[in-house]
């Protein structure tokens, strides 16, 4: 076992040992997982969840209806999430990959391996690393680590990182450092988000931290 594979079992341990499982990520089925993995960027799930919530009242929270609805109402439907006609074209874009690749099945999608899907997924106009890292982990359960903000932030404060790594740098450090566990990436990764939002602020509030002089 190499130092830093060492030192991320650690933190994983101090995390759990604090926090105790998350639950993560939002959604109620694989499918609103990735609607909220492209929605929730630049916002919170919040407002995520309440779109999600009217879309599913009307009947629309599906591939086929969401693919044929007019992009205008689309984006009319998606104001809460901020940056609506963006992101209605993005999910547009996503869903017609789905549908056009997959027949609007995550059972054939997940059957695809992780080496040929990611690519694909990245392909798609609007969809970054982090999106399609989410999609991937929580709702196709395939082993990739999601790297977000508060993960650049907590590793790079506590010496784990250089202050330049790129995404993808970060996101092989978890995978070539940790066992290629499905629930040990999404357990890790929703800890490092609690950290972040309770602790690891761009202000930090050390006393209390998990991590406080942690190594």
């Amino acid at each position: 076992m190499t130092r830093l594979s060492k030192l991320l079992r650690e933190m994983y341990q101090k995390l759990w040992e604090a926090f105790g499982p998350q639950g993560w990520w939002p959604g109620e089925t694989p499918f609103e997982v990735c609607l909220g993995a492209v929605l929730t960027q630049n916002t919170n799930w919040n407002n995520v969840a309440r779109v999600l919530g009217e879309l599913k009242a009307d009947g629309l929270l599906n591939p086929r209806a969401l693919l044929l609805m007019p992009e205008a109402e689309l984006a009319r439907r998606l104001k809460p999430v901020g940056y609506f006609n963006v992101k209605a074209r993005r999910l547009k874009s996503f869903l017609a990959f789905f549908a056009g690749r997959f027949q609007e099945s995550l059972d054939l999608m997940a059957l695809s391996d992780l080496e040929a899907l990611r690519p694909a997924l990245l392909e798609i106009k609007g969809i970054g690393p982090e999106t399609a890292d989410s999609i991937l982990l929580y709702a196709l359960h395939k082993p990739t680590f999601v790297v977000d903000a508060y993960t650049f932030r907590i590793l790079g404060r506590h010496g784990l990182v250089g202050e330049t790594a790129s995404y993808e740098e970060l996101r092989r450090t978890f995978m070539e450092h940790l066992a290629p566990e499905v629930e040990l990436y999404q357990e890790f990764h929703a800890l490092l988000v609690r950290l972040g939002k309770d602790f690891c602020r761009p202000t930090p509030r050390c006393d209390g931290c998990p991590l406080h002089k942690w190594p």
